[in-house]
């Protein structure tokens, strides 16, 4: 089974670069280009947590350190 995560960004300080964007291997985060922050951005955000393996590539690329991604240890099912 893949592995699971979650990831959360501080909208209030990302400044919108898109880094995260490009390095996210299942391509589920974009700019949320409907809601700005106050600093006239367009913060990242997740269309699909489901989707998120908490490969955390997004995070330890960001800049400015506004992202935290958890990861989750999947329980094998016994037979």
């Amino acid at each position: 089974m893949a592995a699971k995560g979650r990831v959360a960004f501080d909208r209030e300080n990302c400044k919108g670069c898109s880094i995260c964007v490009s390095v996210c291997p299942t391509k589920i985060i974009s700019l949320d280009e409907g809601d700005m922050n106050s600093w006239g951005y367009y913060p990242a955000t997740v269309k699909e947590m489901d989707k998120c393996i908490g490969c955390a590539n997004c995070a330890v690329m960001c800049p400015d350190l506004v992202i935290t991604v958890e990861r989750f240890k999947e329980e094998k099912k016994e037979k």
